[in-house]
């Protein structure tokens, strides 16, 4: 093994972190047989063509144009903190009457959060989400249409979209793949891209939930500046000197 190049062991790495959501420098340095010096030159190369992001001891994969999670697999992920960011981003509902739900995992338990005691509307291209609200008997759920990606289990394309135009909503809660002061909120797929930026469009207010490890990352399409937020709910995982720095591009920004 340890006579594999750095392409080689960089391009075994990323399959890894792809295949089971993170990867643990001693246990790859026992798999490659190399040194974990060695293997922390790979995640740095590798970081640095954002490819990965590094964390403590690891990396996970950063999403772009050619990979990105499933719902299920997000499912599994960063849950207790995905759901304290939601419960926290649901209390942002305000007196709105229409809300649009993004896809994803986060947004599915926003929506789980918001209060039954009140007539809502909501607009989503989530399946999930549209299953789960319906069931409610006191939300009036709108489902737009389209085609249905598997991963994720929501609508997109041009259906999508002109549907979303023809709306005025009062508040949207919108998640990204990433989220960075210089790119703003970003995701892998021009056609998931399309439908957001109509959301945020449509949407007098926007508020994105997303968890600590969301910030900094930058993925293929970009949909919406920071400045276009209201505010943004995350955890106390984000340093307050860096969600600091998003406050002052307008939204506020709420760790919990």
């Amino acid at each position: 093994m340890s006579d594999r190049t750095a392409e080689e062991r960089q391009r075994e790495i990323v399959r890894v972190a792809r295949a089971t959501g993170s990867v643990d420098v001693t246990a790859l340095a026992a798999d490659l047989g190399v040194a974990r010096e060695t293997v922390r030159r790979d995640l740095r190369a590798l970081e640095d063509h954002g490819l990965v992001r590094r964390t403590h001891g690891g990396a996970y994969p950063v999403e772009s144009a050619a990979f990105e999670t499933t719902l299920a697999f997000r499912a599994t992920s960063h849950v207790a903190e995905k759901r304290r960011v939601a419960h926290a981003a649901a209390e942002l509902l305000g007196d709105a009457e229409t809300v649009f739900v993004d896809e994803g995992f986060t947004p599915q338990l926003i929506a789980e959060a918001l209060p039954r005691d009140r007539a809502l509307t909501v607009v989503t291209a989530s399946l999930p989400v549209a299953g789960a609200l319906a069931e409610t008997g006191t939300m009036s759920v709108l489902l737009l249409g389209g085609r249905v990606r598997s991963g994720t289990l929501a609508t997109v394309d041009h259906w999508t979209t002109r549907m979303l135009s023809g709306f005025v909503i009062d508040l949207a809660f919108i998640g990204a793949n990433g989220i960075s002061r210089e790119h703003g909120l970003t995701t892998p797929d021009p056609a998931v891209s399309e439908v957001k930026t109509q959301a945020v469009r449509a949407s007098r207010r926007v508020v994105f939930a997303g968890v600590h490890s969301k910030f900094g990352a930058v993925s293929f399409c970009r949909f919406a500046d920071v400045g276009a937020l209201e505010a943004i709910v995350t955890s106390t995982l984000l340093p307050a000197a860096e969600a600091h720095r998003y406050s002052l591009l307008g939204p506020q920004v709420v760790r919990v």
